[in-house]
């Protein structure tokens, strides 16, 4: 595996906590009450499903996340038992098709409400759920456009466009979170971040003041080391994301409370080593998710 090493990023890396130290100006970034509560599903790329998880040494379901306890984004039958007991969440925004964030029978054996997607698919996604539903209860499905915020369960929801592709005409989405003075950008699939979608958070440099973001969680598919890989042009490495970071930083677009991490998620199986090899490997202050994993942002 062709890995870049920390002491490669060891320069940049410092620069940027010495950076990051310093964003505590903006205002409400560490306002505890205000914090969002998210617990990672999955955090697997496709690659990680096999027909016998237990031959595997350690397991990463399809990326998921579980918002405040009530809201998904989302959501596939693997991630189910990552569910807390008791929990029964009502909603799930789609970033997009594929069978590794898209699946119909597990949303509607979990039985949600509400269903969100980008309005350029949402016709079939109610083909496709009246298709399995058969008589059974049927979500809402509502079609969204870049930049239209919808709130669920406390959570205001941005749609953004990703730099991404699924099937023909279909737009993929990314997602910002806002609750109380965290902005959280929600990141996954995508090749980086789109300027569009930069823009409507308000993080796009050309625009002044601008609006921080203060929470950052991405897909890293790609790993370490692999600028020569086809990916490259709809997924993010580890070193996209740490690139990101820094000139968010650096322009004052990404003010995380004190000793926050950004976390890496959508990890493919067969571009990364070990969760630990991870951890190792990325430039602080980076960090992988890992399923199970709950963070309250701020």
């Amino acid at each position: 595996m062709n890995e870049m090493t920390r002491r490669d990023f060891a320069g940049g890396a410092s620069a940027l906590v010495a950076a990051l130290a310093s964003s505590r100006a903006f205002a409400g970034a560490d306002d505890s009450k205000d914090g969002l509560k998210v617990r990672f599903l999955g955090t697997g790329a496709a690659d990680w499903y096999v027909p016998d998880p237990s031959t595997l040494k350690e397991r990463r379901r399809f990326t998921s996340i579980l918002v405040e306890g009530g809201t998904l984004v989302d959501f596939t039958k693997f991630s189910k038992d990552m569910i807390p007991e008791g929990c029964r969440p009502e909603a799930i925004f789609y970033t997009h098709s594929h069978g590794d964030h898209y699946d119909v029978r597990a949303a509607l054996d979990l039985g949600v409400k509400r269903v969100y997607c980008h309005e350029s698919w949402v016709d079939d996604a109610r083909k496709e759920f009246a298709a399995v539903a058969k008589g059974r209860p049927m979500p809402t499905i509502r079609g969204m456009s870049f930049g239209e915020q919808v709130v669920e369960n406390g959570v205001t929801f941005m749609s953004l466009p990703a730099n991404h592709v699924a099937r023909s005409k279909e737009h993929c989405s990314m997602y910002l979170l806002e609750k109380g003075a965290t902005r959280l950008l929600y990141a996954t699939d995508t090749g980086g971040i789109p300027g569009e979608a930069a823009r409507l958070v308000g993080i796009d440099a050309h625009v002044q003041p601008g609006k921080p973001i203060t929470a950052l969680v991405m897909e890293a598919t790609m790993g370490i080391g692999r600028p020569d890989d086809f990916r490259l042009f709809v997924h993010s490495s580890v070193e996209t994301v740490h690139q990101a970071v820094r000139v968010l930083t650096t322009t004052g677009r990404y003010r995380p409370p004190e000793g926050q991490k950004v976390y890496l998620t959508h990890m493919a199986r067969t571009l990364h080593g070990s969760h630990e090899e991870i951890a190792k490997t990325a430039p602080s202050p980076l960090v992988p998710a890992y399923d199970g994993l709950e963070v309250v942002f701020g």
